[in-house]
């Protein structure tokens, strides 16, 4: 096994087949993410999401997807011309992957793509010792938003896995910004994730902000907020409260389980204590 393979597989401490699938799917997201850097890619885009905070923040919940966002608007982007960097980054750690570009169904401003790779191959080159299915493949979905809400500030993160590199994301209360967005406004028919009110947990246990003038952003391009007055403090805490008491808090919790391994703090999990956590957020 790559000795850095190695070292990325040990803090892991796999107990099952699930910890096993999880540590091949992150250590996949932490390879792709190198290769994007070798490529330059965050030179015009950064990182942002539930891995976002994951890799880059410590969040202690799986995540599954990469998501990104075009620093500036470019609706001819098209993540094609990454993949040769992605895949040869994975295959210099013996990981051998197929890029798979989205077809487009929607006029959509995502661009979209699968890194896939088979999953009994790869477990086996590390030493797994439970088994599963000969044909199942590890899918890991790249998006990247090409006409992105703008209003939004960036840093660099220093990363050290696989080897030393530098990831662009949005600063921490822009991606909470990201993140009520989605909680609030996510289609109907993806609407209720557990994940969204979880991490939402995270940031206010971490007292960190939400930067308005982002949410407010994201919130008139997806046509959300049409009201002339600026969004503030206590209109977003309307929403939230108006949310918190329309949902279903045992879907919440089925949704977020797969991706935690401390199912206990579900427990504490209420309508009364998400409202104690809203009356909590501060604006920037």
């Amino acid at each position: 096994m790559n000795s850095a393979i190695k070292s990325m597989l040990a803090k892991y401490q796999c107990k099952s087949i699930e910890d096993q699938e999880r540590a091949l799917r992150e250590i996949i997201q932490e390879i792709a993410l190198l290769g994007l850097w070798r490529a330059k890619f965050f030179e015009h885009a950064a990182f942002y999401g539930g891995t976002a905070l994951r890799i880059l923040h410590g969040l202690d919940r799986f995540s599954e997807d990469l998501d990104f966002s075009l620093l500036k608007s470019d609706r001819n982007f098209t993540l094609e011309r990454y993949e040769k960097s992605i895949t040869t980054e994975l295959a210099s750690f013996d990981i051998d992957t197929v890029f798979e570009r989205k077809s487009k169904v929607l006029d959509t401003t995502i661009e979209s793509a699968f890194i896939k790779a088979n999953t009994v191959i790869h477990m086996l080159k590390f030493g797994t010792q439970w088994k599963t299915h000969k044909d199942k493949v590890c899918r890991i979905k790249i998006e990247v938003d090409t006409d992105p809400p703008l209003g939004f500030l960036t840093e660099a993160k220093q990363h050290f896995q696989p080897i030393p590199f530098s990831v662009k994301t949005f600063a921490l209360p822009d991606l909470f910004a990201g993140k009520l967005h989605a909680l609030l406004f996510r289609p109907r028919v993806r609407n209720l994730k557990g994940r969204d009110w979880y991490d939402l947990l995270w940031y206010v246990g971490r007292n960190i902000p939400v930067h308005l003038e982002h949410l407010e952003c994201r919130t008139r391009q997806s046509g959300n907020w049409t009201d002339p007055k600026s969004m503030d403090l206590a209109m977003l805490r309307v929403l939230l409260n108006n949310k918190v008491e329309a949902i279903n808090m045992d879907e919440l919790k089925s949704d977020v389980r797969p991706f935690i391994k401390d199912q206990d703090r579900l427990d504490a999990w209420s309508i009364e204590l998400f409202k104690a956590a809203f009356a909590k957020i501060e604006a920037c």
